[in-house]
């Protein structure tokens, strides 16, 4: 019986899937044809064992998602014959990673805080974290749907979708066929979405508490405090995993679900095909033949979507 949870993200016109043992991309050229990318070396966290302590392992899954979601998206990208080089230089990637991580910081961080510097005489420490955090919001929102409007992040948000029905046919223990898949939701549980909300709930609660302090020092706390809030939103984003009946962690995962809606579509045959082939192409695949059980999927690190830093899902 199978137990292994399997996690991936969308690329461009096609499916990342990722398991214990390595990941495998499949993607669809414009003739038709569907290529694959293999990579049989374990996942980071596999390889470097003494990281997986609790709060530590989101930060190290967060970057490295980062990393590999940039280097995944570029050799799809190749394929489609959008770019000419498939491959990334350390440079470029570190380059690309530092550059996504401005504009975040940017966008999510400085913009907020300064807008609530404005309001704090009005509505005091907490009205100023509250507001931060809904302008955090408002503007994460604002892009996703932006650039849900282009026609090659419509198909992106597609694949997501693929991915998700992929996943949720394996575990629900049913052969993986275009058929069996078509009928599941585009949702899924183990989604990004959710850690990327969690992360914005988590730094309304956390930095309610700072305190007074001028608008340069709240930033830096934040930059400072951020691996913090990514460590522990990991652990908040592993919860239903271990407790799928709590009606308090279903009310956590609510947000992110219903982010889902914005960040995913319902794929058509095609897409479906390309997400499955990509599940089954994993080193190591393990056929499932009953549900996965809540603990197994415990044991898998959750692959984080960065379409939305790098678009980059």
């Amino acid at each position: 019986m199978g137990t292994i949870a399997y996690g991936g993200q969308a690329v461009m016109e096609g499916v990342m899937m990722q398991g214990p043992e390595g990941k495998a991309i499949a993607c669809r050229k414009p003739n038709g044809e569907i290529v694959y990318k293999i990579d049989n070396k374990p996942s980071f966290l596999k390889r470097h064992p003494s990281l997986k302590k609790p709060v530590i392992r989101g930060v190290v899954s967060f970057v490295s998602s980062m990393v590999s979601g940039i280097q995944d998206l570029t050799w799809s990208a190749a394929q489609i014959g959008e770019e000419e080089d498939e491959q990334l230089s350390t440079k470029d990637i570190v380059f690309a990673v530092l550059l996504a991580l401005v504009i975040a910081v940017v966008f999510f961080i400085v913009v907020p805080v300064l807008l609530g510097t404005v309001v704090r005489p009005y509505v005091g420490d907490f009205g100023r974290s509250l507001t931060e955090g809904l302008l955090r919001g408002g503007l994460f929102i604002g892009y996703v749907v932006l650039i849900s409007r282009m026609k090659d992040i419509q198909r992106l948000f597609a694949y997501h979708g693929a991915e998700h029905k992929s996943i949720s046919t394996y575990e629900a223990g049913e052969e993986l066929t275009v058929e069996n898949a078509r009928k599941y939701s585009p949702i899924h549980c183990r989604c990004g979405t959710s850690f990327i909300l969690m992360a914005m709930i988590l730094m309304i609660v956390i930095f309610t508490f700072v305190g007074q302090t001028d608008a340069l020092h709240r930033i830096l706390i934040k930059l400072a405090l951020m691996p913090v809030i990514a460590g522990v939103s990991y652990e908040l984003f592993r919860l239903p995993l271990k407790f799928p009946k709590s009606l308090i962690v279903k009310a956590l995962v609510a947000p992110g679900l219903a982010m889902q809606r914005l960040t995913t579509r319902e794929p058509d045959d095609s897409q479906l095909e390309v997400a499955l082939s990509a599940l089954k192409a994993i080193p190591g695949f393990v056929p499932n033949t009953a549900p996965v059980k809540e603990e197994a999927q415990a044991e898998q690190a959750p692959i984080l979507k960065t379409q939305f830093q790098n678009a980059n899902a």
